[in-house]
């Protein structure tokens, strides 16, 4: 008989304990007790993302939500009906997990305060590996509700805040942004949609483009009231609630949904405003520094879940290359495969990292931390530059080393590669968030801040002289390119390059910080010494450049490593000498 030898299924793996970094990594940035306390949901979680929810993401995605106008006796109803996937995905997200409300409420997962940031965004960290699309609705719901009890009035907050915030399905009100038009998608200030006062109440007029979760219970709305100043200083927020107190659908409708590339499981759709009734947010006149909140809070999120999303390209590649074999050699032995894995995943943990330590800096900035509230304004823009931009490329590297089958929409890495490109585009694409990393440095002096910060995470760690050095000489590089930039604008064709290069920075020195945190494991020390190596280098396509093959098989196991092992892998004395020869 034949033997036939199934292809590799990481199906029912849990994606927390296949992860030994993500617990790591919350020891260090989570306080004890708390830390304790969330293991047994971080656990479930993990099992649910490699298993049930694997399989409904999969489902819902190969059956979109479909847009139903009108009944069949001729009543209006502008429904969106979503498969029960979907719903079941929604469930567990808003209900089981209260992702939207664990950090504006206490009570939920059983912990009587709210819950720093962090926590949601490792939980999602662990939900967007099975499901992307309902992360967008997720992350505006948290986001909208951050924004109403940041400016609304007490009135507003009071009546919509325990609705935001429920964990009863019956009862939970999603959120959502319309923002974009077709004239004015990252050029905010060409908002056409017009606002007036009528009979004592505002409406609002006009065509919103784009608008994910379009049926959302309540949306934030920038439109520019009558009388109001061109650009974005005459713009004001809204909220806009769906129904009206009588129960009526508000006066706006939904045009058609779109047909996307990715994030098929979640409706996006065309808004025509008539009317519809909204209630000012904050201070007239500002809506756009107040919804710029909003936006900030959604690139985070944004990070995040391109982060996840590498992580889950890396756990199939993995696994793959862990138990398959070709040419009478297991995968993960092979030396271009332990090149490609190797770079999957310093990447991965280059965004893992930055967002954790991002989301610490939001905690702090919240707290009342000057010196945090200028680097949560760099770092965010940073994130959402590059690591939605390499979600792509690891997504893309994970199909290939499934193969064909990756290709095949049974598996999911051709959806995790289409729902990786939505990154890059939404809340900016990636030459607008590029230049807002320079535009915090110019009007906002946060690069210095920031560079005072990443030389005393430095200082504190026991790093060698040699290696010390090294770090603090590609920081001064990167902050003399910054500041050339922010200096002149004519060089904007540059701005790209050079916030890659202060993001492939930042990340390699907190990995490097990071290392030091753990207790007996230095590899995060090697995955710092790699984004030095392969992206802070130049190198010659035509120059033999490998790592030890024996050090990079410990580097994949995902097992400690020592000082000896880390030395082995990437010499920090070769590393040195190029770094000066680079940048002298």
């Amino acid at each position: 008989m034949p033997i036939h030898r199934n292809i590799p299924d990481a199906w029912g793996q849990n994606s927390y304990r296949s992860d030994p970094s993500l617990s790591q990594l919350l020891d260090v940035y989570l306080p004890a007790s708390l830390r304790r306390h969330l293991e047994p949901y971080l656990s479930e979680m993990g099992e649910l993302a490699g298993g049930e929810l694997e399989t409904l993401a999969l489902e819902a995605d190969q059956a979109p939500p479909k847009l139903v106008l009108r009944r069949r006796n001729g009543a209006e109803v502008q429904e969106i009906r979503k498969h029960p996937a979907y719903q079941r995905l929604e469930a567990y997200a808003y209900g089981r997990f209260g992702l939207a409300a664990m950090s504006h409420r206490g009570g939920v997962l059983d912990w009587p305060e709210p819950m720093p940031a962090l926590v949601k965004y490792a939980l999602t960290y662990l939900f967007v590996q099975a499901e992307f699309g309902l992360c967008c609705p997720l992350s505006m719901t948290d986001a909208l509700t951050r924004t109403l009890r940041k400016f609304g009035d007490d009135a507003l907050v009071t009546r919509y805040l325990d609705s935001l915030t429920s964990q009863d399905m019956a009862n939970n009100h999603q959120g959502a942004m319309f923002m974009t038009e077709q004239d004015a998608g990252s050029d905010v200030g060409a908002i056409t949609t017009r606002a007036r006062q009528e009979d004592g109440k505002w409406r609002l007029y006009g065509d919103k483009w784009f608008c994910s979760n379009p049926d959302a219970a309540l949306a934030m709305v920038l439109a520019r009231p009558e009388g109001g100043g061109a650009g974005t200083r005459g713009l004001t927020l809204f909220l806009m609630p769906r129904h009206l107190d009588n129960g009526e659908l508000n006066h706006y409708r939904i045009v058609r949904l779109k047909d996307k590339m990715g994030t098929r499981s979640m409706a996006s759709g065309e808004i025509v405003l008539e009317g519809a009734e909204a209630y000012v947010v904050g201070e007239p006149g500002q809506g756009f520094k107040q919804m710029t909140d909003m936006i900030n809070m959604s690139r985070l999120s944004n990070g995040v879940r391109s982060a996840g999303l590498m992580r889950r390209s890396l756990n199939e590649a993995l696994f793959i290359a862990r138990h398959r074999s070709a040419f009478g050699k297991q995968l993960m032995h092979m030396p271009l495969m332990q090149r490609q894995l190797s770079k999957m995943m310093v990447t991965a943990e280059q965004g893992r990292t930055l967002v954790f330590h991002t989301a610490e800096c939001l905690r702090r900035a919240d707290a009342g931390d000057a010196q945090a509230v200028k680097l949560l304004r760099i770092l965010t823009p940073m994130i959402k530059f590059r690591t939605t931009r390499d979600a792509r490329k690891v997504a893309g590297d994970g199909m290939e080393v499934r193969g064909g089958c990756g290709y095949i929409e049974e598996w999911s890495d051709a959806r995790v590669l289409r729902d990786a490109h939505l990154g890059s585009i939404w809340e900016g694409t990636s030459n607008i968030v590029a230049l807002d990393v320079f535009r915090a440095v110019r009007r906002e002096q946060t690069l210095p801040v920031l560079a005072e910060y990443l030389s005393a995470r430095l200082d504190e760690i026991a790093l060698g002289d040699s290696e010390r050095a090294l770090f603090k000489a590609l920081l001064a590089s990167a902050v003399a390119g910054v500041e050339a930039l922010a200096l002149e604008n004519e060089h904007d064709a540059d701005a790209r390059r050079i916030a890659s290069g202060l993001y492939h920075v930042t990340s390699a020195i907190l990995l490097a910080w990071e290392a030091y945190q753990v207790c007996n494991d230095k590899r995060r020390l090697a995955l710092a010494r790699l984004v030095v190596r392969h992206k802070l280098l130049p190198s010659s396509p035509l120059a033999p450049r490998s790592e030890s093959g024996d050090a990079l098989t410990i580097l994949l196991e995902e097992a400690p490593m020592s000082d000896e092992q880390v030395e082995a892998l990437v010499s920090v004395d070769m590393l040195a000498r190029q770094v000066e020869a680079a940048y002298d």
